[in-house]
Order: structure tokens, then sequence, then C-alpha cells
């Protein structure tokens, strides 16, 4: 939705920014809307957009008009329709996406040769410098327009940022080596860069740096190509979020069931659910019985029996018997619209760091061009001619051009990325790192996360004279013949206890209660105890106390008789993963405080902490529970990591600092985290933050290294002492230090025990 009103508030817009290539460009908008009156701008670096709180009647237009002032571009979104608009819009692909990659693929194409012609002597052909101006100017001028735009805009704002170095550096390097091939000597037939390390001061004439500015240009575009595909992927978990519903509902009118597309159901409609079948909307069960798998939304692991009177919600399973539904919410009033609302709110709202270049650049970019303008009236008042004094003001722009500084995070985000994946730990982009640095919280959903998120067979009491296996096998083929979800748990459980099970015969279902029929001639109850009270059975003492203990812990319990006696309980849980407990002393050692949060029962999510060494829990909590412990923590100057699988996490995922979906979870939960760990193993999180730490230690050595490099050259030009081959030597010797310190990133080792 683009807009909603507050009582008493005023009307909240969205409006969807484009040109913005760092940070403070975000932080620029967001000043310019705030200085309006009436107006309250939040606008978010990584999901391109601006929410804007404005007063009743305000005019969207004026909004864009600033924004446009300020050099960018704002624009309404575009209202959902459907689920055919939603597909179509996830198909078209960014403009600005595909500008970049051509830009990018053009750039690369034209700029290898030119470097390789600069740098190796023998590869200097007669007339190889008009060769690589041909080759040069088309990378310079049309591949860091960008750039070039970027600093424009920049610069009518009274701002520096790295796209000013970038553009003044490119700028100048392509400038100069056109007066020196037009007015100097360095068109001349045959001229060469030979290897000379003498530092002698030069009119500059007949130096070329072609190489320079089409190599800066290459190479940041590389890292800006890379940035912009990870962050246009904010937006799928929205359209995951929405794909998740039922597409068809089998509509029932005056007795006759009609298949209609899920938009055209209304509220009020009744419709049908087959077992198997999703929920089409939310709902009452008009009826028929079943049970419900709402692990999605509420995250209890138990399915959730329904009958008539009864409200059930779209997107979640029907796991047993036929019911008809009377639909009470469509469309945009559901929870699941909701739940995605609460994840594009999260999302927005999310503050993002300001990339650490481009708070360098804001200090190191006006200090390098009052350099310049000292070298030039330095030379100049000396008495020097005017192409020695520009020689050194244009050869200390060119020397601050930061060629180490495109490779510094796009090479360490590479390799470290890399590795991860080698580990099955997905790092969606370079934004992400700096919050796992000032992480001190992790909290934890339980179910799929900390537990394998499946019903299990935990254990079997026996009446006196009943053994263990018999009661396996005569409950587990009963159970067998049931779709419910808790009976194919005893079903499985009983199969790799004692193999193959015998067939049951009149299997009936009894509804609410359990299941009845005959296996190898007994005649077999499996379900509640007022069940087996109807057979006149009743549990011994001892087996109705373990049947109490275990209730008590949370856990799932059905009794069992046969031929006029009660023969035992079966009890069916949740379990903790084997590598859980692990985990949670590793987050402890790296400095994290673990809080597991859970949809689950108090007694159930106490008992799972104990079991893997957790101290917080914070239980019984619905999606929007959930998103509101996360900013409760947050506000309470922790800085959260939050980890979790399923749709009912998508929204905590996108509000925490940091996201870590499980990769066997829901999509949904997927795209709205920060980091993907592959494996459902609960140390692959552990990994996640340490990789993630050293990948960003590393990319801050890179750009310090990049930075010096420029810092301690830059003197060096500006006392015009700087020739062609020395200035590629620094870059080329500063690019290859930040390779190879990114390259370390693969010895990373995991702490799992394999």
């Amino acid at each position: 939705m683009s807009t909603s009103t507050s009582p008493g508030v005023g009307t909240g817009i969205e409006l969807e920014i484009g040109g913005m290539t760092c940070a403070s460009c975000a932080m620029r908008i967001e000043k310019k809307l705030n200085k309006l009156d009436g107006v309250t701008a939040t606008v978010n670096y990584a999901t391109e957009k601006a929410k804007v709180t404005v007063p009743e009647g305000y005019d969207p237009a004026q909004l864009i008009a600033e924004v446009e002032k300020t050099g960018y571009t704002a624009v309404m979104p575009a209202p959902r329709r459907g689920k055919d608009d939603g597909a179509a819009a996830a198909g078209d692909e960014d403009p600005e996406l595909i500008s970049l990659r051509h830009r990018l693929i053009g750039s690369v194409v034209l700029t290898v040769p030119v470097i390789a012609m600069a740098m190796i002597p023998a590869l200097q052909f007669t007339y190889w410098q008009w060769a690589s101006l041909a080759l040069a100017a088309p990378v310079i001028v049309w591949g860091a327009w960008p750039f070039h735009k970027a600093a424009w805009a920049n610069l009518k704002q009274g701002a520096a940022t790295m796209d000013t170095l970038i553009s003044m550096g490119t700028s100048a390097a392509f400038l100069w080596s056109l007066y020196a091939l037009f007015f100097g000597t360095a068109g001349t037939p045959g001229m060469t860069h030979p290897f000379e390390f003498a530092l002698a001061p030069s009119d500059g004439a007949a130096n070329i740096y072609l190489e320079v500015g089409a190599g800066v240009t290459m190479f940041i575009l590389a890292g800006r190509y890379f940035e912009k595909r990870s962050k246009k992927q904010a937006g799928a978990a929205l359209r995951a979020l929405l794909e998740l519903g039922a597409k068809e509902v089998s509509l029932l009118r005056s007795g006759v069931e009609t298949k209609i597309p899920v938009e055209e159901l209304q509220a009020g409609d009744e419709f049908i659910v087959r077992p198997g079948e999703k929920i089409a909307t939310d709902g009452v069960v008009v009826s028929g019985t079943s049970a419900v798998d709402a692990s999605m939304l509420t995250g209890e692991s138990v399915p959730v029996e329904v009958a008539e009177g009864d409200t059930v919600t779209g997107a979640t399973t029907n796991a047993g018997g036929r019911l008809v539904v009377r639909a009470t919410r469509v469309g945009s009033d559901t929870q699941l619209a909701q739940m995605a609302k609460l994840v594009e709110d999260a999302q927005t709202g999310k503050a993002e760091v300001q990339r650490l270049a481009d708070r360098i650049s804001g200090v190191f970019v006006p200090v390098v061009i009052v350099i310049a303008v000292i070298a030039l009236g330095g030379w100049l008042g000396a008495g020097f001619p005017v192409t020695a004094a520009f020689t050194a003001a244009v050869a200390v722009l060119v020397i601050a051009c930061p060629c180490a500084l495109g490779l510094a995070t796009p090479t360490a985000l590479l390799v470290g990325t890399g590795r991860g994946a080698q580990m099955g730990v997905l790092i969606k982009g370079p934004e992400i790192l700096e919050s796992t640095r000032r992480v001190d919280t992790v909290v934890l959903d339980k179910t799929g996360t900390v537990t394998t998120g499946k019903m299990t067979l935990v254990d079997a009491v026996v009446e006196p004279g009943t053994g263990r296996a018999e009661l396996l096998r005569l409950a587990g083929a009963l159970e067998d013949a049931s779709e419910h979800p808790i009976a194919q748990a005893i079903a499985r459980g009983a199969t790799q206890e004692v193999g193959a099970l015998p067939a049951a015969e009149d299997f009936t279902n009894v509804e609410g209660k359990g299941v009845q029929g005959v296996v190898d001639g007994h005649a077999v109850v499996v379900g509640r105890e007022s069940l087996l009270a109807e057979w006149s059975l009743k549990l011994s003492p001892e087996v109705a106390a373990a049947k109490a203990q275990a209730e008590g812990e949370g856990k799932t319990v059905v009794a069992v008789g046969w031929d006029g006696q009660a023969r035992g309980i079966l009890v069916v849980a949740d379990t903790v993963k084997p590598t859980s407990a692990e985990a949670i002393a590793q987050f402890k050692a790296i400095g994290l405080t673990p809080v597991l949060l859970t949809g689950d029962n108090e007694a159930v999510a106490r008992q799972i902490a104990a079991e893997v060494g957790i101290d917080e829990v914070i239980a019984e909590v619905l999606p929007q529970d959930k998103v509101d412990v996360v900013r409760r923590l947050q506000g309470d100057g922790k800085v959260v990591a939050m980890i979790g699988d399923g749709v009912n996490d998508a929204p905590a995922l996108a509000q925490a600092d940091l996201g870590l979906a499980m990769g066997t979870g829901a999509d949904v939960a997927i795209e709205a985290s920060d980091i993907t760990l592959v494996r459902g193993d609960l140390r692959s999180a552990v990994d996640a933050i340490r990789l993630s730490r050293r990948t960003l230690g590393t990319i801050k050595t890179n750009l310090f290294w990049a930075f010096a490099y420029n810092v301690a050259a830059v003197p060096v030009a500006a006392l015009g002492m700087l020739n062609p081959m020395l200035a590629g030597a620094a870059m080329a010797l500063s690019s290859v230090f930040v390779v190879g310190n990114s390259l370390r990133l693969r010895g990373f080792k995991s702490t799992a025990k394999q």
C-alpha cells in the first residue's frame, strides 16, 4: 500500500527513490524532505524507499519535486493488483541494474587491453597510445557516467563522496592524457612508457594516464553492480510471502462446488478445503474436523485441532479431514497480508550503516583538492612553466584516484562469500558485515532452528505384561492408516524400531479423539485417554503419572489399548537438533547472549532452553509480537541477530540488525534474512558471524592500505616527481596487496567439530 492514514498524525506516503549511489545520498534526501513544513521522512538506501509522514491532503508531487531538486528521482510505487501482476513485476529487471551491467561488460572488454599495453612495454606498438585513447575514451566518459552524474549532484549540494573522487580522478587522468597526446609529445609515433624509477620533475607532456582512468572505472563499476544486485533481493521477501497462499479455491454455493481464483473470493463465501490443501483465506469452520498445520503462523510444532466454530488462517495447511470454511477476511485484510506488511515495514525502517569508503572520502576528497590547488599555486609562484605546474596538480588528483579502493570491498566480499558458500553460509551484501561486528544478542526461533521442527516418537511406556515391541507394532500399524501428523510420527518411529508393520482392518477415525481398528486379530484403540475410557480402559497409576509428566514438559501423549486392557502410552515431541547445545556454547564464546523466542507454550520452551543452555526464554508469541520483542531489545540498546526458519519469523528477521535464516526453512524467511545458512546446523550461524566479522576486518584493512598508498604518493606527486611508471607501480602494488589480503580469507576454518 502506498498510503495509510493515522488519525491525528497525518498520512503515510511511500516513495521509490532512484539514483542513490551511497548511504550519504539517502541522508541528503532525508534532510531535504525533513526541511519541508509538517513533513517527517526516513530514507532507506538498501530498499531504495522513503517513508514520509505528511499533513492530511498533502500533494505527493511536492515531495517528488523536492527529491528531484536534490538530483535524484522519486515515484509513487505501483499498486499490487493481483498475483499475475505480481509475477510480472517480479520478472521485470531493474533498468538501473541492466544499465550497470551493460556499462560493466563494455568497460571490461575495452579496459583490459589498455591496462595490458600500459604495463607491458613489449605490447607498446608504434601507435599504441592512440589505440589506448580509442579504447579508454568510451569507458571514462560513458562507463563512468553514473559517477560523473552523482559527483555533479553532490557538487550542487556542496558535498563530496567516493563518486566525487572517482569522477575527479578519472576526468583528470583523461583530460591530461588528451593534452599530452594532442599538445605534448605523448602522441609521437613510437612513444613508450619505459621502466624508469628515477624521480625527476618534468612537464608531463609525454605522459598518459588512460589506464588509470579506465581501470578505476572498471573496478568500481564491478563493485557497484554486485552491490546493486544484492540490494534488489530485498523486495523478494514480499513476493515470496504473497506467493505462499492458495492460488485456487473450491467455492461452495447452493451445494455446488466451483473452482475459482482465490482473488475472486469474497467475505461470507463458503469454500471446501481437502486434506493436504492450503486454506485459501482467513475464516471460520462451518463443518468438519481436522488438524491444521499452523506452524508458519504461530511457530507451534504440534498441529492445531479444529472443529465447527473454530477460526482458521489463510495459507496454513489442512493436515487431516475435509473442512468447509466461511471466509471472514480476504485480500489485504488477511493475516498473511498483514505479515507481508510487517516485513515491508521492518525492511524500510532498518537503519543502514554508512559505507566506510564514503565516510573516509568525505574528508579525503577536500584534502586532495586543497593539496592539488596548493601544488598548482606553489609551482606557478616559484616561476615554473604552466605545464609543469599543471602536471603536478593533475598528478595529485590521479594518484589520489582510488584504484585499490575499487577492489577493497569487492575482492574481500568475493573471497569471503565464496568461502562462506563452501561452508554453507550465504552472505547477501557488504552492508550486512558491519552489523555482525556489533551484534551482542542472538535471538533464536525454537521450531526448526534449535529443534528439528518435526514431530518424532521419543518414548513408549508400557503397562506390566505388555512388551514395548508389541505396543509399537500394533499401535504403529493402526496409526499408519491415519493421515494425522502425530499418527504419522508414531508410525514412522515404530517402523524404525520394529520393522515392517502389519495392515489394519476396520479402521475408524473417531473425530477429535483418535483411531480404532483391528490389527492381527486384536481390537486396538489409540488416542486420547477419554477414547480409552469409552472402551472402559484405564491406565495404571504409574503410566498415568508418566503421561502427566510428559504433558507437563509440553510433549504430546497418546494412550494405547487392546483386548479390553490399557497397554501403555506413546510420547511424541519436537526434538532438539544434536548440534544445538554446542552452537549455543559457541555463541557465548564469541560474546553473544542467546535468547529463545517461540510461539510454543512456556513449558516446552523452558525445557528446550535448559537442554541447550539458554537462560532467557520468551514464549507464546505471534509474528507481530516477535517483531515487538526484537524492537524492545533494540530499544534497550542491544544489537540483535535473529535466527529463524519459518514464515512466522520473516518480519522479525527483517527487523533485526542481522537476520540469519535456515536454508532448510521457508523461502520467505530466506529472502527476508541477511545471511542464509544452507545446512540446518545451528553451528553454521556461529561460522557466519565469525566469517562476516573476519571479512569486515579484511575490508577495513584493505581500505586503510588503499588510502595509505595514495596518501604516501600525494606529496611525491605534488613535488612533480611522479612519472607514469611509478604511478602505475604504486597502483599495482596497492591492488596486489588488497587482493592478497583478501585471499587470506580462503583459509577461514569452521569451529564445528565435524
